[in-house]
This record gives structure tokens, sequence and C-alpha cells, in this order.
């Protein structure tokens, strides 16, 4: 609006400072002097005509491209916080997975434990009784060699 007030103003002061200089001296030169100034304000007012329909054009633009980019940040937006909910999911099924792989693991390992005291168990009960066979079997072969000692 103000680039057609501009525009109004300058053909309004450039008609009246032609129409000063030059004085017409025929009525055909006033007459052409006046189709002249009509055609300069036309002119005028389609240039301001123009330069409003461009600026409008512009702004359309403008606010076209503003909204665009909204949508493909809201877009990537929605992506990223989609693709951070995915990666919690997958943290915390990783975190289950290694929870359950740990009890699993102590599980095993306290298995094994109480299987180990049960062989020591097991081995030192066999100890003892081959030391007890050992200890019976000397005292035989004591008790047989006095025998024949006897006889």
């Amino acid at each position: 609006m103000n680039k057609i007030i501009a525009v109004l103003v300058a053909g309004l002061f450039a008609t009246s400072v032609f129409a000063q200089t030059a004085a017409p001296a025929t009525p055909a030169a006033v007459k052409a002097e006046a189709k002249a100034e009509k055609a300069d304000v036309k002119a005028t007012k389609a240039e301001a005509k123009v330069g409003a329909t461009s600026d409008a054009k512009v702004a359309a633009a403008d606010a076209k491209a503003a909204k665009t980019a909204a949508a493909a940040e809201a877009k990537a937006a929605k992506a990223k916080a989609a693709a951070d909910k995915k990666a919690a999911k997958a943290e915390a099924k990783a975190a289950k997975t290694k929870a359950a792989a740990d009890a699993k693991a102590a599980k095993k390992t306290e298995a094994a434990g109480v299987k180990s005291d049960k062989v020591k168990a097991e081995t030192k009960t066999e100890k003892a009784t081959a030391k007890a066979d050992t200890a019976a079997v000397k005292a035989e072969g004591k008790a047989d060699v006095k025998a024949a000692g006897s006889k």
C-alpha cells in the first residue's frame, strides 16, 4: 500500500512540474498534455497494482514455505520421538535379557558349587573308607602274622 501511495505522489509531482515548465500555446497541445498526464497516471496506477500483486505473491510464497518447513520439522520431531521410544524399548529389553542371563548364570554357579561340595564330601567319605579298609587289611595282616608265628 505504501508503494502505491509513493508512486501516485511521485506521479503528481512529475505532472505538476511538467505543467509549470511547458506553457502550451495551442488547444491541441493542451489536449495532448492532458492525454499524456492521464496515460502517466494510468501507467503509475498499473505499476502500483503490479507491485502490490507481486508483494502479495511473495508473501503467499513465504507463508507456504514457512508452512512446509514447519510440517517438515514436525515430521522430523515425530520420527525422532519414535526412534527414541524404540531405542528405550530395546534398551529395556536388553537389560531384562541381561538380568535373566545373570540370574541363570548365578543359578548354574550355585548348582555347580553344590555339586562340587557333594563331590568333595563323597571323595572325603571314600578316602575315609579306603583308609579304614587299609587299616583293617593291615590289622588283619598283622593278626595273620601273629597267628602264624604262634603255631
